[in-house]
């Protein structure tokens, strides 16, 4: 398969979950029991993506990808959030893929060369670093990082927190203010920051529920000290780094709802799994039990009415632009990280004490993803947000 040939996704997704099944999954032991250890083995992996012609399925196709039509690559995100390692391995995985995104809107020519596209071939990872711990995550407009200009360098203070990846990340993208003065939504400006820099400060990857992976599967910590960025690093205009912002997370929500749609579906295959096989009584087993049955029943509501209001506002926003399908998009975030968090419980507890153990995947998802409810804006957040809108509409200001 060509990089300029579109896959057809009835194709692509039975080649996919063959790949994920056989190739991934059984790597899971060994990914609970040291994430970082397993980057070679991954990296491995990579090439053989790229053999098949599966890598940068939703890259541009100028950057050597397929340019699914998001609607298409919903679907994908979807088999490849079966397993934790499965974006990594085929290339697609976030912050770096609204690194991308965004680099490939609004790069230059220069920015292009040195940073875009050795991330598109997998060559390099970026991380994103806006949110931290002095501001709330909630209102990114009382960010206190502070790029100020001299010359043609921008001089960066801050303290940046949650910058998922960063451990091994060739490059950042920070949010910094750059204009105190002006408009609160024209203070910030994104800025590309090499990480081998004096001024870029590591701290720690922050302990998650009490584990802290390194390399790729790691949040960091990060204290920007003087770290001097020259002035053609600068993404876009200055002032324009929420406009950058809101490019960045439309898509990038999405394709967080498909992955949590696809782990859904995997901690349901998990469930039903084990009411069949675990024993309860003398010939019965837990699949025959009504709560069991419920369990069931209602984590496949959960999946089929997420992932059909998920590829709705997928195909909204491919139509009419992110920024009409802004309300939709805020309510499959809260909507789809809800389900997850129902969907994992019930699958943790039909294992019973073997769901608190990592012996099955459920325990990692539900570790690191009972976060889906606060990253890229709270569910509070959003809540108030899509009420505000809808009650516009009846007249209050």
């Amino acid at each position: 398969m060509s990089s300029t040939q579109v896959p057809s996704i009835p194709d692509l997704i039975p080649r996919i979950r063959e790949f994920v099944d056989h190739e991934l999954i059984p790597l899971e032991p060994a990914f609970l029991k040291n994430a970082q250890a397993l980057e070679p083995a991954l990296h491995q992996l990579r090439g053989r993506v790229k053999e098949l012609g599966l890598w940068g399925l939703a890259l541009p196709a100028d950057l050597g990808g397929h340019a699914l039509r998001l609607t298409d690559f919903a679907l994908v995100s979807e088999e490849l959030g079966r397993t934790p390692i499965g974006h990594f391995v085929f290339g697609c995985q976030a912050p770096d893929i609204g690194n991308l995104e965004l680099l490939h809107l609004h790069a230059t020519a220069e920015q292009r060369t040195k940073f875009l596209e050795p991330l598109a071939a997998g060559l390099t990872r970026s991380c994103f670093a806006m949110t931290e711990p002095e501001s709330a995550g909630s209102n990114p407009t009382a960010l206190t990082t502070r790029a100020v200009r001299e010359g043609d360098e921008y001089v960066i203070n801050g303290h940046k927190w949650f910058a998922s990846s960063a451990d091994g990340a060739s490059f950042a993208i920070i949010m910094a203010v750059t204009n105190p003065e002006a408009a609160t939504h024209q203070r910030a400006t994104m800025l590309i920051a090499p990480t081998d820099q004096p001024g870029w400060k590591f701290v720690r990857n922050i302990s998650v529920m009490g584990e802290a992976h390194g390399g790729y599967f790691s949040h960091a910590e990060i204290r920007l000290e003087n770290l001097r960025v020259p002035v053609a690093n600068r993404l876009g205009a200055e002032g324009e780094g929420f406009k950058l912002a809101q490019q960045r997370l439309g898509p990038g929500r999405i394709h967080h709802c498909m992955r949590w749609i696809g782990l859904c579906a995997r901690a349901q295959e998990e469930l039903c799994r084990r009411a069949v096989a675990r024993e309860i009584s003398p010939g019965v087993k837990l699949a025959d039990t009504q709560i069991a049955q419920m369990w069931i029943a209602e984590n496949a509501a959960d999946i089929a009415c997420s992932r059909a209001l998920a590829l709705q506002v997928a195909a909204r926003a491919e139509a009419d632009g992110f920024k009409a399908a802004r309300e939709d998009i805020s309510i499959i975030k809260f909507q789809v990280a809800g389900a997850l968090q129902r969907v994992l419980d019930r699958a943790l507890q039909a294992h019973g004490a073997l769901g608190m153990t990592d012996d099955t995947i459920i325990a990692w998802a539900f570790r690191h993803e009972r976060a889906a409810r606060i990253y890229d804006g709270p569910d509070e957040v959003h809540k108030l947000s899509v009420a505000r809108q809808i009650l516009k509409r009846f007249g209050r200001s």
